[in-house]
């Protein structure tokens, strides 16, 4: 079966707390892709997805993070943009905002 991971320049990885019943899965794409989303729910937690509306400008996402809603779902992105940031992914300006958590979305 064919995996995210066959696409070039795709990374993605996955950790479980089995304490905590929790877990999270970041999908990299340090050279930054087009993206789109859209957020369901009754009260989704959520961090930047606003620029993966279709109306938003074309802009490049670099990774997404999956988590659960929980404020340490929500805080588990700083690492992600850390990690980006460390490696010297660029990032676009969006109107007068830095960064716009370097294109990542949870």
């Amino acid at each position: 079966m064919p995996s995210l991971t066959d696409v070039a320049g795709i990374r993605v990885g996955h950790a479980t707390d089995l304490v905590g019943l929790t877990g999270c899965t970041a999908i990299l794409c340090e050279a930054g892709v087009t993206a789109s989303g859209e957020v369901r729910g009754g009260a989704p937690g959520t961090h930047e997805t606003d620029v993966l509306h279709t109306g938003n400008p074309n802009l490049l996402v670099h990774g997404v993070l999956l988590t659960g809603g929980s404020v340490f779902g929500l805080d588990a992105v700083t690492g992600v943009m850390r990690y980006l940031e460390e490696r010297g992914v660029p990032f676009e300006r969006f109107d007068d905002f830095h960064s716009i958590a370097r294109r990542l979305a949870s």
